[in-house]
């Protein structure tokens, strides 16, 4: 008999999304996902940066009404404000807005301002890795629009795969994707992108801690440029 969502262990998930990253490595990315749908059902959300919907138009397909989970930091570009309200307005999914406890002006009163730029590491886990903590809390799995192309520390990312840190399912449906993909099904099915991404930028996060990026850089070049830092602490 099949455990319900229920009944499943933290061994039972991870044991599951193991075997799935394996089953489903040359699965196409609606296949991944509508795996991902008939497994968790409601327990299933994407999460969207707003760099692009793709994701979430994906999910859209074989989930209608899908949670698209976007942090907001307090610290975006209005382009990608404006990019979750198209979102939001257009598409067959449920936008969910998390925030930090603490807005902006409440975080510099406590730590002092531009914290990002002093401890970039600790004003991330405030805004977006406790934030997707809590709001994950009531799903067991959770989608991302990591690409392994992106760059060397995504190089290895499973179509499926554990979060241990979050002890939940991971599916990144478009890993083995490249940028010319995500063109291709942009232009296909008229998905929404970030303005921003016309303008220079190949990968966009808050806005004091993302640039253009040079000729022959990586697509996250622009992230936390001059520092050793490439991650938010979301994903590694």
């Amino acid at each position: 008999m099949t455990a319900t969502q229920e009944e499943r262990t933290t061994d039972d998930l991870k044991a599951l999304a193991e075997r799935a990253g394996r089953e489903l490595e040359d699965a196409s990315a609606l296949e991944i996902l509508r795996w991902a749908a008939d497994t968790f059902g409601k327990r299933f959300c994407v999460t969207s940066s707003m760099e692009d919907a793709v994701v979430a138009h994906l999910a859209s397909r074989v989930l209608p009404g899908v949670d698209v989970v976007f942090l907001d930091t307090g610290y975006h570009f209005p382009e990608t404000i404006g990019t979750r309200d198209a979102v939001e307005a257009v598409m067959d999914v449920n936008v969910i807005t998390l925030t930090p406890k603490q807005t902006v002006a409440e975080q510099d009163a406590e730590y002092g301002p531009g914290l990002h730029g002093r401890d970039p590491d600790l004003c991330c886990a405030l805004r977006k890795v406790k934030p997707l903590e809590e709001g994950l809390t009531n799903y067991l799995a959770w989608a991302t629009g990591l690409r392994r192309d992106e760059s060397p520390t995504r190089a290895n990312t499973p179509v499926v795969g554990w979060d241990e840190k979050r002890r939940k399912v991971k599916v990144s449906p478009i890993a083995r994707w490249t940028q010319d993909d995500v063109d291709a099904y942009v232009t296909e099915h008229g998905v929404l992108t970030n303005p921003l991404l016309m303008d220079g930028y190949a990968s966009v996060g808050c806005a004091p801690c993302t640039r253009r990026v040079l000729a022959g850089e990586d697509a996250r070049a622009g992230r936390w440029a001059g520092r050793a830092k490439t991650e938010c602490g979301l994903h590694g």
